[in-house]
């Protein structure tokens, strides 16, 4: 195996590529829009997107809507918009970087220092899933 780049079912991408590039600072490294075969390596304005993947360090992850990745993959066909899983990012100065998005984004679990050494905290994306930032100490 060599990469792990989840793929998250999301209620609307354009509004997600938004949270993610404002908010968390993720690049958009390529986007599809609604209904179309076409790749777009910018945002493209005035269209909704199908699917988008973004880039913030090592870290990539793809957004699809609903009925896109439902068409893709028939076993989601049927499920909600819904995860039991929480996505864990190493990253570097955890502090400077809660303190960048501590008023812009839902905290569902302050820094602090854990008792295995990470410094940790935890978001709530605009679609419910739940991020986690930390850096060793």
């Amino acid at each position: 195996m060599n990469k792990l780049t989840p793929d998250l079912m999301v209620k609307n991408v354009n509004e997600t590529v938004e949270f993610y590039r404002n908010i968390l600072g993720f690049q958009l490294v390529m986007a599809v829009p609604k209904n179309s075969e076409e790749i777009c390596m910018e945002m493209p304005k005035d269209k909704e997107l199908d699917y988008a993947l973004m880039k913030n360090g090592n870290v990539e992850i793809m957004f699809q809507t609903k009925e896109s990745l439902s068409g893709d993959i028939t076993a989601f066909r049927g499920m909600e918009i819904s995860a039991s899983v929480s996505f864990y990012v190493d990253i570097g100065n955890v502090d400077k970087y809660y303190e960048d998005i501590k008023n812009k984004a839902e905290i569902v679990k302050e820094l602090h220092t854990t008792w295995y050494g990470m410094q940790e905290f935890y978001i709530r994306d605009c679609n419910g899933y739940i991020l986690g930032f930390a850096e060793q100490r």
